[in-house]
């Protein structure tokens, strides 16, 4: 399927992970990518009434389609009615959240351009309105999760802005956001790191 976008084109303390528990996920958990670790999380803090937290659908336009058979129809061209803004939103314990998902291959940086100016716009409106807005990032390769406040991802996108880095290194992930520790239920438990965020703040900074 063909699908196109419109043409008119704090330092917080790093939590430790525990190795043990990183091995017995990653061997139960091997071919999972981060999307469907995140909606399986999500499913059991709706389960157990921890959260509501959902994956936004992706406005669309169908434009053409083809039929195989009278009993099934596959979309063959379509195109992204406006552009996305963030991979998920809901609340946690009267807070508002919003946050993208990424993933990279890299084993030492994450790049920059993984992540579109509409979408930062859209993470400083939430902030502006007192949400948490915050990005989720896997070193895939280094089976590594980190969350990534929104001010942290604005220090360094202005960075980039103003001629410096285009990416954000693995040390300044480990300096300045959390990493999640894995484990079974939930399988990414990224509500404990936001609760470390609003606890040492005491609210999220403006």
């Amino acid at each position: 399927m063909t699908i196109r976008y419109p043409n008119g084109k704090k330092y917080v303390p790093v939590r430790t992970t525990n190795p043990q528990k990183i091995s017995n996920h990653s061997f139960s958990n091997r071919g999972k990518t981060l999307e469907e670790d995140l909606n399986d999380s999500n499913e059991y803090y709706l389960t157990h009434n921890i959260a509501v937290i959902h994956q936004k659908p992706v406005p669309i336009q169908v434009v053409n389609v083809n039929y195989p058979s009278r009993s099934a129809a596959v979309i063959t061209e379509a195109y992204f009615r406006t552009p996305s803004t963030t991979d998920y939103n809901g609340v946690w314990n009267g807070h508002y959240l919003d946050f993208e998902a990424k993933e990279t291959k890299s084993k030492t940086s994450f790049p920059l351009q993984n992540i579109h100016e509409h979408q930062m716009i859209h993470m400083k409106n939430v902030t502006k309105q007192k949400g948490i807005a915050f990005v989720i990032v896997k070193f895939s390769t280094l089976n590594r999760h980190f969350v990534v406040p929104y001010d942290v991802i604005e220090a360094k996108w202005e960075r980039m802005k103003a001629g410096g880095r285009k990416s954000i290194a693995l040390l300044e992930f480990e300096s300045e956001s959390i990493e999640i520790e894995l484990g079974f239920m939930p399988s990414i438990d990224y509500l404990g790191a936001i609760s470390d965020i609003v606890n040492h703040e005491g609210n999220i900074e403006r």
